[in-house]
């Protein structure tokens, strides 16, 4: 196939790095007639470019079917193999041992749109009517998980569904993690004591402080909710579930991490032999 190139498609060199975890076709049916770099191509470009399903360009295949490899990527783990696996991969360039030793969690309220869907309720502190965003990020601000809730759940109650999603067998390095003062709560404190073997730090303002304050080891997660403010499918809560929700933050966070592991930069004329799996 040949077409013009968007900004938002896979390379060669970012294709070769997540076409291994997608899963073949299942044996006995139809050979696979649909181009899987075509798909993420489709549900990369609708997240940074924040447009509706049903607006996807006809260059790539219907919308119909990208949002059906979508809910299925989600429902089988897909998503969050390759995050796990593209995170790795990201700390071992840079540097790092390829498990974090501390982690930063924060919130993030946003705006729903209209339509109707589950888990939504107003922030009294940020006065928004939505959801929050509850995300863990390493020390390079990479994304180790996510959930969304109604936007009136408290920081540290929600911090529990999140940190219950952090198996100790697969960070069995991590030891601390940051948070602000709306985590000073001795439910979780409690929580944590049974459940865990890390600890939860908290990071204070300093007294008198006015304005912006950077806080040490804590910025690093408010950088990430910058990063993630470049995609605009996330400026609002577009979704009807909170599950699609979170993959939508998985999404533009593995988006993010393809471009700093290859090149970004797609050829002028974007055109390669389609491989159909069988």
């Amino acid at each position: 196939m040949e077409r013009k190139p968007y900004p938002t498609d896979l390379t060669d060199e970012q294709w070769k790095l997540v076409a291994p975890l997608l899963a073949d076709a299942k044996p006995g049916g139809r050979p696979r007639k649909t181009d899987l770099r075509e798909v993420l191509n489709a549900l990369f470009y609708l997240v940074r470019s924040g447009c509706q399903w049903r607006m996807i360009p006809h260059e790539f295949p219907v919308w119909k079917t990208c949002y059906n490899y979508y809910r299925a990527w989600i429902d089988d783990g897909t998503w969050d193999e390759i995050a796990y696996l593209l995170r790795t991969d990201l700390r071992i360039q840079a540097g790092r041992r390829d498990q974090p030793r501390v982690a930063a969690i924060d919130s993030q309220s946003v705006k729903t749109t209209e339509q109707g869907g589950e888990e939504r309720g107003f922030d009294g502190g940020k006065k928004i009517n939505g959801r929050k965003r509850h995300i863990l990020v390493d020390s390079l601000g990479m994304l180790l998980a996510v959930v969304v809730t109604a936007a009136n759940v408290d920081d540290a109650v929600a911090a529990k569904e999140l940190l219950a999603m952090v198996d100790p067998d697969g960070f069995p390095r991590l030891q601390t993690i940051y948070a602000d003062n709306k985590y000073h709560n001795y439910d979780l404190y409690d929580w944590l004591d049974d459940n865990v073997s890390y600890r939860l730090h908290i990071v204070r303002r300093p007294k008198d402080a006015k304005g912006f304050v950077q806080l040490p080891q804590r910025w690093v997660v408010e950088r990430t909710f910058s990063w993630l403010g470049r995609s605009r499918r996330l400026h609002k809560d577009c979704e009807k579930l909170t599950c699609t929700s979170a993959a939508m933050v998985k999404m533009a966070m593995i988006h993010l991490m393809l471009r700093r592991l290859a090149s970004d930069t797609p050829a002028e004329d974007f055109g390669y032999e389609s491989k159909q799996a069988a």
